[in-house]
């Protein structure tokens, strides 16, 4: 089969798409025939070497994939059979022609959903929904601040915390970006270029300031995640775009909020705590992204490139110009 590769850490320029063998199904798993995966960050990182993928993962990269149960591994207990449209969420081997999957990590894609849609919502779906419901425990009325809003993350974010009553506020880089996320619901949204967000949503809560803060930037968004954190509020921690190193007395702030620091990563969860997250979704969120639901999800591609593409999809993440997911079509 056809999988994206690379041979020695580097640049997008260090990408291809190599021939390689097709995996077998072992005690458990599914065998999914991929008609599309999905980019994100941590694809970027582990192409340049700084993200390797958890012990006995593949080392494909791919953190999730749509298309159709092309097989079943011993012991499979009968809820999949083979021509299943399915999604999942992966460690990794997301980015090939085929790829095993745990049976209980695997999803059903709704029925008038496309497999390119369907790429779309593994990663940043339960990403988002494990950090606000598992983590940040959301409740009804809460602000919720969500950096990096026009992301596949900060996308889905919105209109999760849309369907738990609460009420969404963003960040982005560009007024395009503002005007997308002012689309997928956000209550208010503040440009980070040229704002010091911490003070617009402030003046947005009446000085009561955000309950939680879904935080993929770290270290040099600390000072403002305080300052306009609430008193008892939750800052998550899921990336570290601007790195980690702080420098200041983030501790003596931290506590003078009675706050808490939660940090995540969906990726090197066990088995057992992914399969009750993809559960809770799927009963929960799932029938929200069917035709006639109310309130309609909707997961939103940025757009799409053929595996063979793989470089140049990875320079689109890196320029940052993407509003929503950027899919990468697996060919027959």
């Amino acid at each position: 089969m056809f999988a994206a590769y690379f041979d020695c850490p580097g640049g997008p320029e260090n990408l291809y798409m190599k021939e390689v063998m097709k995996p077998d199904p072992g005690e458990g798993e599914v065998l999914v025939k991929v008609s599309a995966s999905a980019l994100n960050r941590a694809d970027l990182l582990q192409r340049r070497g700084k993200y390797p993928p958890p012990k006995g993962a593949s080392d494909i990269l791919g953190l999730e994939a749509a298309g159709s149960v092309a097989g079943l591994g011993p012991g499979c207990s009968g809820r999949w059979k083979v021509g299943d449209a399915v999604m999942a969420l992966l460690s990794g081997g997301g980015q090939a022609q085929f790829v095993t999957v745990p049976q209980g990590l695997l999803m059903p894609i709704p029925k008038d959903m496309t497999f390119i849609q369907a790429a779309a919502i593994p990663e940043a779906w339960l990403t988002a929904f494990q950090l606000l419901h598992f983590v940040g425990k959301v409740q009804e009325g809460e602000r919720v601040l969500i950096h990096a809003g026009a992301s596949g993350v900060g996308m889905a974010a919105i209109q999760l915390v849309r369907l738990a009553k609460a009420i969404p506020i963003v960040t982005a880089g560009t007024q395009e970006k503002l005007e997308a996320t002012a689309n997928a619901g956000a209550a208010a949204g503040f440009n980070y270029k040229n704002e010091d967000f911490s003070e617009k949503v402030l003046e947005f809560t009446q000085g009561s300031g955000a309950d939680i803060i879904l935080d993929c930037v770290g270290a040099s968004y600390w000072e403002k995640n305080l300052n306009c954190l609430s008193t008892d509020g939750r800052w998550i921690i899921y990336g570290l775009l601007s790195g980690g190193e702080v420098h200041g007395d983030l501790l003596a702030r931290l506590l003078s909020k009675r706050a808490s620091i939660h940090t995540s990563l969906l990726r090197s969860r066990d088995k057992e705590a992914s399969t009750s997250y993809k559960q809770a979704f799927t009963e929960e969120v799932l029938p929200h992204f069917s035709e006639g639901a109310s309130p309609r999800l909707q997961p939103l591609v940025d757009s799409v490139y053929p595996l063979h593409a793989i470089a140049e999809a990875h320079r689109a993440m890196e320029e940052n110009k993407n509003i929503g997911k950027i899919v990468i079509e697996i060919p027959v």
